[in-house]
């Protein structure tokens, strides 16, 4: 797990577990990242159960090509920097 507190309060915090593959993770990966902000989650990916690998940005929910773990990663904190550069 890993978590850093921004100095204006937002949080990023990541969650990866190595699991069994499965239908729904065949990648063998269970993970949670989210960028919160004043308490809500404005930035997500995860694979929860039985909804696949998907992203969430502003309250709107996408499918997510996962790739790997490097890609997910790279992907989270360039959307993350979007959002903090757009306020």
């Amino acid at each position: 797990m890993y978590k850093r507190l921004y100095e204006n309060g937002d949080i990023v915090e990541i969650k990866v577990w190595k699991i069994g593959k499965s239908i729904d993770k065949p990648h063998g990966f269970k993970y949670s990242l989210a960028f919160i902000r004043a308490g809500k989650r404005i930035i997500g990916y995860d694979n929860a159960e039985r909804k696949g690998d998907h992203r969430h940005y502003k309250g709107k929910e996408h499918q997510y090509p996962f790739s790997g773990m490097d890609e997910l990663l790279e992907d989270f904190f360039s959307d993350v920097r979007r959002f903090r550069n757009e306020d």
